[in-house]
């Protein structure tokens, strides 16, 4: 190589470093854009928000390898796949989403990913015969990326695949999968299979252990959790429990005709008195092989609200609670949900917690019918000082609440529910 050559190769170099390093000031943005193009075109990306945001962790640790690799001049075969990226892939192994979406996944978020570098290389006072070589620089080493990684998470992913297979209770696992799928079953072939009586009336839980506290060790405890509950309520027979994945477990518990009303709250009584009981979600009590399904999607209803707010902050979820089951229907175009309730609440939607005490105070009085006694005895506040603060929200809201009550009550819900991930920015 001549000294001309070197020279060449070296401003390439210092160029292309200096293009990543102002795309590394912007690492969480990047990935945020990646992780939603994705979430989008790829259906099955996107059921879980737990799984979600772990697809927000391995995207993040993906971009940052890649800016390291270009920036630091690292060859890819020193680099070290990023665990997020591993535990995706055998996340995805574990809920049965095909390779291909894995795989996708990748080549899309190659193509974003060099779109938003190509962006940042026009914007770059560069001449324009060093911008082609500084993209191509950048892309080389992208692709050499891409085509390891790829390799690295199949593997894992279908080792992931066959462990899970092979460990999980299977026979149960795919019999309960069939009552959950299936339009006509042989019930009692099914009940006889899975050791549990499908025509009683249904509980379903949902139960899950925060990435950060669990391991994949846990599912014995989420299994035991499901067994305690149902003894704590005396339930006949034995309660059912299927593994989701590693950290997420389905149960349902049936119930006596005697104790369907005071079922759920016995439950939360039971789980306020463990010392450390995992995250449970819970459907409404139903009968029969519909209420077995019908149940548990609510309890699923219930963990993606519980997941979706800004931080797990309640231990027990419940279907019954009111507003959920719309709150979950609204939460599933989250970004859509923000921008309608920002137009409908205007400044009240900030995130302070004076406009908090005022949205809480006025979604009370609205659900006990613009009641300022009845809103006052469930807040514990006096008369005047319910008054006070529903008048205060109407003004911050900035218009009356008569024309569209119906519209104000949804979007105090979802406030009520979502919190900050709804709420405008306090700046």
């Amino acid at each position: 190589m001549t000294d001309r050559q070197r020279d060449r190769d070296a401003a390439v170099g210092d160029a292309a470093a200096a293009i990543i390093g102002s795309l590394g000031a912007r690492l969480p943005q990047v990935s945020r854009s990646i992780q939603r193009r994705l979430a989008t075109e790829i259906i099955e990306l996107r059921n879980d928000p737990q799984i979600l945001d772990l697809l927000g962790a391995s995207v993040e640790g993906n971009v940052e390898t890649v800016f390291d690799a270009v920036q630091y001049d690292i060859p890819i075969d020193r680099v070290e796949p990023p665990t997020a990226a591993l535990e995706y892939a055998r996340r995805l192994a574990q809920r049965g989403v095909p390779a291909n979406a894995l795989v996708r996944a990748y080549r899309l978020g190659q193509q974003a990913l060099l779109g938003t570098i190509l962006d940042a290389i026009r914007r770059a006072d560069l001449d324009p015969g060093l911008r082609l070589d500084v993209y191509d620089r950048i892309a080389t080493v992208t692709f050499r990326y891409i085509d390891w990684i790829s390799q690295q998470v199949v593997q894992i992913y279908e080792a992931e695949r066959d462990h899970w297979l092979e460990n999980r209770s299977s026979v149960r696992a795919v019999r309960v999968h069939e009552v959950l799928e299936a339009a006509d079953i042989d019930v009692d072939a099914v009940t006889a299979a899975i050791g549990y009586p499908l025509r009683r009336t249904h509980l379903a839980l949902v139960l899950w252990f925060d990435d950060a506290e669990g391991s994949p060790t846990e599912l014995g405890r989420l299994e035991r959790t499901v067994r305690h509950l149902a003894q704590s309520i005396d339930a006949p027979g034995n309660a059912l429990f299927v593994a989701a994945d590693r950290m997420t477990g389905w149960g349902w518990v049936s119930l006596r005709p005697d104790d369907v009303e005071s079922a759920v709250a016995a439950l939360r009584r039971t789980v306020a008195e463990l010392p450390d009981p995992p995250y449970i979600a819970i459907g409404a009590p139903l009968p029969g092989v519909d209420g077995f399904r019908r149940s548990h999607r609510q309890a699923q209803n219930a963990r993606n609200v519980a997941l979706a707010a800004e931080g797990l902050t309640r231990r027990i979820t419940t279907a019954d609670e009111p507003g959920l089951g719309a709150a979950a229907l609204l939460g599933e175009n989250l970004p859509e949900a923000r921008r309608w309730v920002h137009e409908t609440l205007g400044p009240l939607a900030a995130d302070t917690e004076n406009d908090a005490r005022l949205r809480e105070t006025l979604r009370t009085f609205l659900g006990h019918g613009s009641s300022y006694k009845s809103a006052a005895e469930e807040l514990h506040l006096h008369f005047n000082s319910v008054k006070y603060r529903v008048q205060r929200a109407i003004e911050r809201r900035g218009r009356p609440i008569a024309d569209d009550r119906l519209d104000v009550e949804i979007a105090l819900l979802v406030c009520h529910w979502f919190g900050a991930v709804v709420l405008a920015p306090n700046d």
